[in-house]
C-alpha cells in the first residue's frame, strides 16, 4: 500500500522520528511492524518496543500480525497487555523477556504502578491510531507513560487525522519528526450518506424502533458503548418483536 511503500524504507534505515498520516484499514500495522522487527535485537534480554493502541482489539490483531511476520526470524517474544483479560496473567508474562510489548494505555499504566513491566530499555515507540486514543481521553495516560520512558527513544505516530491535540504530543515528545501524508483528501465513499437524531439517553431505544418501523427493510449494525448495553438492546429489541441479535467480547 502507499503508506507501507513510503514508511517502510524510512523506518528502516532513518534514526528519526517519524509521522505517518493515512487512513484506518491502509496497511499501518505492517508499515511500523516490519521495520519494527528488523531492528528489534532478540539476542538482547529487554523490552525494545512499545507499541500503544487505543483498544484491546487494535492490540490483539497488532501481536497476531507482527507474530506472523516474525515467523522466520529468530525467536522474538511479543506480548499484548489490554484491559477486560486477568492482570495477574500478563503480570506472569512479563516476568519472561518480552521484546515488543503492544499496550493499550489504562492497562499498561496499571501494570507500570505495580512495577510489573520496565520500559527503560525502550528504542522504539510506536503510537498506532493516535487520534482515536486522544479520542477515547487517554491524553493524561499518555503522558504519563512517556514520562516512563527513555528520553532517546524513537517515536514513531500513525494517525488518520492530525487535529490540534495530536500536533501538542508531536511538539511535546517528537524531535523534527519526518512525515508522510497518504489519502491527504480524507474522503469518505461519494454513495454514503450521513444522518443523524439528537435525542435524550432514556429516549434512544426508541428513537430506534421509530426509524426500524418506517424502513421495515433495512438492516444495519448498532454500536453500543459496553457490551451491558449490547445484550440490553437486543433484548429489548427481541421483545418487542423486532429480528435483532448482540455481538460483544
Amino acid at each position: 500500500t502507499d503508506i507501507q511503500q513510503q514508511a517502510i524504507p524510512k523506518l528502516l534505515k532513518d534514526d528519526k522520528d517519524f509521522i505517518g498520516i493515512a487512513q484506518t484499514g491502509t496497511g499501518k500495522t505492517a508499515a511500523f511492524g516490519l521495520p519494527l522487527l528488523e531492528r528489534i535485537d532478540p539476542a538482547m534480554k529487554a523490552t525494545q518496543a512499545l507499541i500503544l493502541a487505543p483498544t484491546r482489539e487494535l492490540g490483539q490483531q497488532i501481536a497476531e500480525q507482527l507474530d506472523i511476520y516474525s515467523k522466520y526470524q529468530e525467536k522474538l517474544n511479543v506480548l499484548a497487555v489490554y484491559g477486560g483479560a486477568p492482570i495477574t496473567n500478563q503480570m506472569r508474562a512479563l516476568k519472561k523477556t518480552q521484546h515488543a510489548i503492544i499496550a493499550t494505555p489504562g492497562r499498561l499504566l496499571d501494570l507500570i504502578k505495580r512495577r510489573a513491566v520496565n520500559l527503560d530499555s525502550v528504542r522504539f515507540l510506536v503510537l498506532d491510531e493516535a487520534d482515536e486514543m486522544l479520542n477515547m481521553g487517554f491524553k493524561e495516560d499518555l503522558d504519563m507513560i512517556l514520562s516512563y520512558t527513555p528520553q532517546e527513544k524513537l517515536t514513531w505516530l500513525f494517525s488518520a487525522t492530525m487535529p490540534n491535540e495530536i500536533k501538542k504530543i508531536v511538539n511535546k515528545y517528537m524531535d523534527s519528526p519526518s512525515e508522510i501524508r497518504v489519502n491527504k483528501k480524507n474522503e469518505v465513499n461519494s454513495d454514503i450518506e450521513h444522518q443523524y437524531a439528537l435525542v435524550r439517553g432514556s429516549d434512544k431505544a426508541e428513537a430506534l424502533t421509530r426509524i426500524l418501523d418506517i424502513s421495515p427493510d433495512m438492516r444495519g449494525v448498532v454500536f453500543c458503548r459496553t457490551k451491558h448495553e449490547t445484550q440490553e438492546l437486543a433484548e429489548l429489541l427481541l421483545r418487542k418483536n423486532y429480528s435483532a441479535d448482540s455481538l460483544h467480547g
